[in-house]
This record gives C-alpha cells, sequence and structure tokens, in this order.
C-alpha cells in the first residue's frame, strides 16, 4: 500500500520524537537524576536530527520548485527538475517540467513571429513611428528613418528636432492631431512642399494619408503615427482600367435599354384602346426601370467619358447663387478677384458633389461653408475650402474615399468624390481631405491660376 506524503510526515515526525524521548530517558538513567537537563537536550538534538534525515528529500523538492519558480519570474524556463522517487513530488516536478516546456515552446513562437512580424515592418514601404507623451521616439521602422534621418536610427531622439528639415506640409501633417489625405510636391498651395519647383506639375504630387492611435502600455500613453503614400501611377492605371470596363458595360446596356424603351412607347401606344389598368401598369414599371437604369448608366459614363476642360473666365457670383439655391451654404470670405480660366460645368459639378456630401454628413445646414483664398507661395493659384460640421470620416474611408465605386451610402455609387478629382486634377489641381478638429470635415481643392 502506497503511503502518502503527509502520513510520511506524521511517522517521520513520531519516529523522531520516539528516538529523541528514548535517547533522553537512557542519559538520564544513566548519569542521574542530576543529568534531567542533559538529557532533555540530547532529547530535542536527537529528535532535530532525525527530523532533518527523514525530511531531507522534502525540503530539496521544495528548493527546487522555489527556484524553478524564481528563474519563471526572470523567464528563464530552461530548467527542469528530477524526480525524487516520491509519487506526490513527482507529480508536482512533472507538472513544473511540462509548465516549463510548454512556456519555452510558447516564447519561441512568439520570438520567431516578433521576428517575422519586425521584418515586415521594416520592410514595409509604410511609414511607422511610435513616440510617447513627450514626443520622444521609441520606435521607428526602415523607412520612418529614411524619411526622418536619411536611414540612421531615430529611437530616442524627439519628433519636433526630426522634422525640422521636413518639407512644411508634412510637417504640419505630423504636429497636428488629425488624420486624412495631403499632398507633397509638385507645384499648389495647400499640401505644397516649400522645396519644390516652381516649373513642376501636378504630375509630379504626392499624395500621402496620414492616420493616428494611440495605446496605453506599462502606464505610459504611446501614440503612433503611420503615413501611408498613395501610389498616383498605380491609381491612374486602375482608373484607366475601371473606364474601359465602364465604357464596355455602358455599351452592352444601352443596347439592349433603348430597344426595350423602343417597345414599351410601342406596347402603350397599341394597347392604349383597351383602357386595361394592370396593362398599363406594367408598362409603366418596365418604363419607369429602364428610364432608372439609363440614368443609373449615365452617372457611370460620365466618369468614364469626362472631357478636356473648355476653360474660359468663370463668374463666380452667378456660380455660387444657382449653388446655394440646390444646397444652401455659408460664404466665409469674398468671391475671388483675379481671373482664372477654368471650365465651369465641371467645376460646377464638383461643388455639388461636395455640397451634396456635406448636406449628407448629418451636419446642420447652416454650418456647410465655402471659403475662397488667394494663395501666391510658392505658385500662384486658388484655395477652395468646403467645410461641414457632419460625422467626418474614418480613418479606412479616407484613405479610400477618392477612389472609384467605393462608397459608405447604403445607394451610393462610388464615383461623386473619385469625379471630383479627375475634374480637379485635369485642370491641374488637388484635392484633400481632413477631419476638423472641431467636428466634420473639410475639403481642400486647389486649382491654379491662368491669367486671362
Amino acid at each position: 500500500m502506497m503511503l502518502s506524503l503527509r502520513t510520511k510526515l506524521l511517522i517521520s515526525n513520531m519516529l523522531s520524537c520516539l528516538l529523541g524521548a528514548m535517547s533522553g530517558a537512557l542519559v538520564w538513567l544513566t548519569l542521574g537524576d542530576d543529568t534531567l537537563w542533559l538529557a532533555i537536550i540530547v532529547m530535542l538534538a536527537v529528535c532535530y536530527f532525525c527530523s532533518m534525515w527523514l525530511t531531507r528529500r522534502l525540503s530539496e523538492s521544495l528548493q527546487a520548485l522555489e527556484i524553478g519558480l524564481l528563474n519563471f519570474k526572470d523567464n528563464d524556463f530552461s530548467v527542469s527538475l528530477h524526480p525524487y522517487g516520491e509519487p506526490q513530488l513527482d507529480a508536482l516536478v512533472s507538472l513544473y517540467n511540462q509548465a516549463s516546456a510548454k512556456l519555452r515552446s510558447e516564447r519561441q513562437f512568439i520570438y520567431q513571429r516578433e521576428l517575422m512580424l519586425d521584418k515586415v515592418i521594416q520592410n514595409s514601404p509604410n511609414v511607422m513611428l511610435l513616440i510617447d507623451d513627450s514626443q520622444r521616439v521609441i520606435y521607428a521602422n526602415g523607412a520612418a528613418r529614411h524619411l526622418f534621418n536619411q536611414g540612421v536610427k531615430v529611437e530616442g531622439m524627439l519628433l519636433p528636432d526630426l522634422v525640422v528639415m521636413l518639407p512644411d506640409t508634412l510637417k504640419a501633417a505630423l504636429s497636428s492631431e488629425q488624420e486624412g489625405l495631403f499632398s507633397m510636391g509638385g507645384s499648389g498651395a495647400d499640401g505644397v512642399d516649400s522645396h519644390s519647383n516652381t516649373d513642376a506639375d501636378s504630375s509630379d504630387v504626392e499624395t500621402w494619408h496620414i492616420s493616428r492611435g494611440r495605446f496605453t502600455q506599462n502606464n505610459q500613453q504611446h501614440h503612433l503615427i503611420l503615413l501611408k503614400q498613395l501610389t498616383k501611377e498605380l491609381n491612374r492605371q486602375e482608373v484607366a482600367v475601371w473606364k474601359k470596363v465602364i465604357r464596355i458595360i455602358s455599351h452592352e446596356l444601352n443596347n439592349s435599354v433603348a430597344p426595350i424603351a423602343s417597345m414599351v412607347n410601342s406596347g402603350k401606344f397599341l394597347t392604349q384602346h383597351l383602357d386595361d389598368s394592370k396593362l398599363q401598369l406594367i408598362f409603366d414599371t418596365i418604363e419607369n426601370r429602364t428610364t432608372h437604369l439609363s440614368q443609373f448608366i449615365s452617372h457611370y459614363a460620365q466618369f468614364a467619358k469626362l472631357p478636356l476642360p473648355q476653360k474660359a473666365s468663370i463668374d463666380w457670383a452667378k456660380m455660387t447663387q444657382q449653388l446655394a439655391q440646390q444646397y444652401p451654404f455659408n460664404l466665409l470670405s469674398p468671391l475671388p478677384v483675379k481671373p482664372i480660366k477654368l471650365d465651369a460645368v465641371q467645376l460646377e459639378q464638383v461643388f455639388i458633389n461636395l455640397l451634396k456630401n456635406a448636406h449628407e454628413s448629418g451636419a446642420e445646414a447652416d454650418t456647410v461653408s465655402i471659403t475662397f483664398e488667394e494663395v501666391t507661395h510658392p505658385i500662384n493659384g486658388l484655395l477652395i475650402k468646403v467645410d461641414d460640421q457632419g460625422c467626418g470620416m474614418s480613418s479606412e474611408v479616407l484613405s479610400q474615399a477618392l477612389l472609384p465605386f467605393y462608397s459608405t451610402k447604403q445607394s451610393g455609387t462610388g464615383i461623386g468624390l473619385p469625379l471630383c478629382r479627375e475634374i480637379i486634377e485635369a485642370h491641374g489641381g488637388r484635392i484633400s481631405m481632413q477631419n476638423r478638429v472641431e467636428g466634420g470635415l473639410s475639403v481642400k481643392v486647389w486649382l491654379p491660376a491662368q491669367q486671362g
């Protein structure tokens, strides 16, 4: 029968006490009554040494477990314990060894995963910067080091010191707490590299998206900054492919819709003497759906077949009055004075789309505004801002808002903002969007001045 550890300890204590008592009695009987104190000392010493000898394995095993747990505390999982021949102690040893092996395996897995993640982050073209509340850089990937310090390590440096030599636009984007799109390089006003060449055209412009995040680690607040360059050439190729697809689909649908509409009109004419309400309802339904489909196709065709701008001097007073009748807004600045040649029809379509989005953003009608600003540095141009106090856009939506067919609206076509971008860039300008600090969205349009 296997005795438990507790039973063995009780037996050991009883045996130690018995041996101690016998030793003390033997000394007392041998040396006489005057040696009682010596007998007691002998009895206690025998009890102590017997207990120490009988519980030596328990002490060794507990010390080994203590050392192993201290190693766990220090993140050292390399120590394994050997069995002691005691079932209950060996069960603890086995559990300890299993825990140690599992922790070693998990740490190796986490280490490999961190290596892979670090490799991905370091080779990512996106700029990743982690800073603390004092603006000190805690982590930066390879793209961040090349952008801020020519590939040299930047950890431990202050962000304000790193941005000193950066273009004004990038400096402003990093200094603010806003997320959104901004442009660098080329020529222009808003979102312009102050070191840009005045002969550069809009094709030299780099569009960037900045997003931010924050989290707490080790009771410290950390701020994560992500900068992503939107590859314009890739977007141009994507847009060109989509335009070709739209043209093909529009052609095929129009070839089907036109005969259907013609047949519906013929059917209504041939059956008008029957005075059948059900038949009339069928014809009306088909006619309504074909009309809706034609309008739907025309919206996409407008994006796919955008004509070259027919530039002429703009009558700003007339245009703003017409726009205000469709979508009310506050004019927060005087109208432009310097003459500028633009395509009035296309530019009006841009304003209609932007104002429509502003009114559908949840903003009150009286909070939607337009501001005109004539800029001269580094290139003469006109900066137009359409602001609202609606819900704004999330970082994900901002990064994709200008791409064709991307829409968060249930009935949206995803054409409005990409069409605005096509029109503005066809004029040699740029469009950017940012969430406002006070709430809502600010859309900025820069157009180059062309004296007439």
